[in-house]
């Protein structure tokens, strides 16, 4: 059975800093794209980053351009997203997700997703 198990999230003020991690099991996603998306309250899901299979490619939306960064272990099955300078519009659940097609998901598809872990930014 494959796994996809986020942590890290949890409250920051605004302007501060926090670092998810999503481990897999199960299966070796080394040659898949691997991403962070997110859902707000009463708001769609949308693509927050994605990272290519060999680390090569990366997207941002532009919401996040300059304060998050997206990177991956291969060797470790684990990916993760650094947050810096949090704003309180960042507040949401961030699921780690994988696809074979980093295309795809740049446009907020993929076909394994992870349960989510909370991020709340207080002003």
């Amino acid at each position: 059975q494959v796994q996809l198990v986020e942590s890290g999230g949890g409250l920051v003020q605004a302007g501060g800093s926090l670092r998810l991690s999503c481990a897999t099991s199960g299966r070796t996603f080394n040659t898949y794209a691997m991403g962070w998306f997110r859902q707000a309250p009463g708001k769609e899901r949308e693509v927050v980053a994605v990272i290519s299979w060999s680390g090569g490619s990366t997207y941002y939306a532009d919401s996040v351009k300059g304060r998050f960064t997206i990177s991956r272990d291969n060797a470790k099955n684990t990916w993760f997203l650094e947050m810096n300078n949090l704003k309180p519009e960042d507040t949401a659940v961030y699921y780690c997700a994988a696809d074979r097609s980093y295309r795809s998901m740049t446009v907020n598809r993929a076909g394994s997703w992870g349960q989510g872990t909370q991020v709340t930014v207080s002003s």
